[in-house]
């Protein structure tokens, strides 16, 4: 369906719900690093995530490797606090990629900045 991608996502617990949405949508979650927790099975078990295992998940160490292992056409969309335009105004297609920045910073100011027509509000 989506692509889900959380970049340096730094609480368990929100990843997690995060990858539960994913399963239950059967879209893709990527994990952008570096994490502010580790993905081994026992800080998983502890956060109560049994399902993880069945999450379809990709690690990659940087944005800039996620979107140049994509398709030319793959479409990005940033969602921010930090957009004039709001989610809802976009018809998004299966396969688009919808990227979330850390819990306490958001996105970089420079990724928003170069992709205004992309970055959305929510």
């Amino acid at each position: 369906m989506f692509n889900v991608v959380l970049v340096e996502p730094e609480i368990p617990p929100n990843t997690g719900n995060i990858g539960r949405l994913c399963l239950a949508t059967r879209s893709t979650l990527h994990l952008v690093g570096p994490l502010g927790f580790s993905t081994d099975d026992r800080t998983l078990k502890r956060a109560g995530l049994d399902y993880w295992a069945e999450v379809h998940l990709r690690s990659w160490d940087s944005l800039g490797a996620l979107q140049a292992a994509q398709a030319a056409n793959a479409r990005f969309f940033y969602l921010t606090t930090k957009s004039d335009q709001p989610y809802h105004a976009v018809q998004f297609r299966p396969g688009d990629f919808l990227v979330f920045g850390r819990e306490t910073k958001g996105l970089p100011e420079s990724l928003l900045a170069a992709n205004r027509e992309r970055s959305l509000t929510i």
